[in-house]
């Protein structure tokens, strides 16, 4: 087998990554955001250092930014390495059948525009029925609120998850301007939503959905969908 051909055959993981790099907060203030880089980084090693090719898609196809408070300059140097980051696809042209997971990075992001797009929505419900690893960690839940099925019902509904907590984001000093907070509207989506102690490693497992808590889960959320993907 050629070594183009082998690099074919490398089963593929897609990362849904936010394009927003503002927050729109309750006053009608904007507060500067971006994906979380531990929380992309981190799973994009695992993936990559157990066998496979990670592909990145935004909403409009555009370089995802950073959240500038989660970034070192090693994680920036990094970040800058990851030449298919900086090319992503654009969402409306992935074909989710082609992926063996799909994976979707926090911070507060994807409150901005993943919480209310249909096709990252879909690419999500399709792949949990398929059975293929679905996960997000931290913010990246909030993708989740736009999954629905067929009938319009949630795609979460009576699944056991955790994401960013309430408790979390009033330690972090935002809560009382957000717009909402994802563990509630998570939970009123009708998922088991379960919470750990706060900025601490914590996931969830249900079935075919891997859901991790903060940024300090980043790793064991990736071990996680490791796991189910090598079953």
């Amino acid at each position: 087998m050629s070594d183009q051909t082998a690099a074919a055959a490398r089963p593929r993981v897609l990362f849904i990554v936010s394009r927003a790099h503002q927050l729109t907060m309750r006053d009608g203030t904007l507060h500067t955001t971006g994906y979380w880089a531990e929380e992309l980084l981190v799973p994009y090693h695992a993936f990559t250092q157990a066998g496979y090719d990670v592909e990145f898609a935004t909403p409009v196809g555009l370089e995802p930014q950073a959240d500038p408070r989660s970034l070192s300059a090693h994680d920036d140097a990094e970040l800058r390495r990851i030449v298919d980051l900086q090319n992503p696809l654009v969402l409306d042209d992935v074909e989710g059948e082609e992926y063996a997971a799909v994976f979707v990075p926090g911070g507060h992001a994807p409150l901005e525009d993943l919480a209310t797009d249909k096709v990252a929505g879909d690419l999500i419900t399709a792949a949990l029925a398929a059975g293929k690893p679905v996960g997000a960690v931290c913010h990246g839940p909030a993708a989740l609120l736009a999954a629905r099925r067929a009938d319009g019902t949630p795609a979460v509904a009576g699944y056991r998850l955790t994401s960013f907590t309430d408790e979390e984001e009033k330690q972090g000093g935002l809560a009382p301007n957000m717009r909402y907070l994802l563990q509630d509207e998570l939970v009123a989506l009708g998922a088991d939503f379960v919470e750990g102690p706060p900025f601490q490693s914590h996931t969830e497992t249900d079935r075919n959905l891997h859901t991790g808590q903060n940024p300090q889960s980043s790793a064991q959320i990736a071990a996680d969908m490791l796991a189910a993907l090598e079953k």
